[in-house]
C-alpha cells in the first residue's frame, strides 16, 4: 500500500523558517521523481519543487533562494527547507511522487501518480 506521509507544517511568523518532510512507502522510492506542491484557499494547486530520481531539481519562481527540496534514497524520504516565509507561502503543502516513466513535465500535479494529505503551513506577518 502506497503511503506519503507529510509532516512538519506549522504557525511561523515571516522570514522564519519550517523543514517539511514526506515519508514514502510502499514503492520503489529512488524511481520516483518527488514534488512538493502547495494549495493556497480558493487557489489551485501549484508546483513549489520537485526533485528527480536522478537528483535533478527545480524550484518554482516564486521560492527560488528560499526554499531547498532534496531526498533521502535510504530514508525514503523527501524534505522541503523554507527559509524567509513570507505570509504569501501560507498553503496546504502536498508531496507527491511520480513514476519515472511518466509523461507530460514534472511541474503539472496531473502527472504525479500519488500523493500525501498535506500539512498546513501557515505565515503570519
Amino acid at each position: 500500500q502506497v503511503q506519503l506521509v507529510e509532516s512538519g507544517g506549522g504557525l511561523v511568523q515571516a522570514g522564519g523558517s519550517l523543514r517539511l518532510s514526506c515519508a514514502a512507502s510502499g514503492f520503489t522510492f529512488s524511481s520516483y521523481t518527488m514534488g512538493w506542491f502547495r494549495q493556497a484557499p480558493g487557489k489551485a494547486r501549484e508546483v513549489v519543487a520537485a526533485i528527480t530520481w536522478s537528483g535533478r531539481t527545480y524550484n518554482a519562481d516564486s521560492v527560488k533562494g528560499r526554499f531547498t527540496i532534496s531526498r533521502d534514497n535510504a530514508k525514503n524520504t523527501v524534505y522541503l527547507q523554507m527559509n524567509s516565509l513570507k505570509p504569501e507561502d501560507t498553503a496546504v503543502y502536498y508531496c507527491a511522487a511520480r513514476i519515472r516513466s511518466a509523461s507530460g513535465s514534472y511541474v503539472l500535479p496531473q502527472s504525479y501518480n500519488y500523493w500525501g494529505q498535506g500539512t498546513q503551513v501557515t505565515v503570519s506577518s
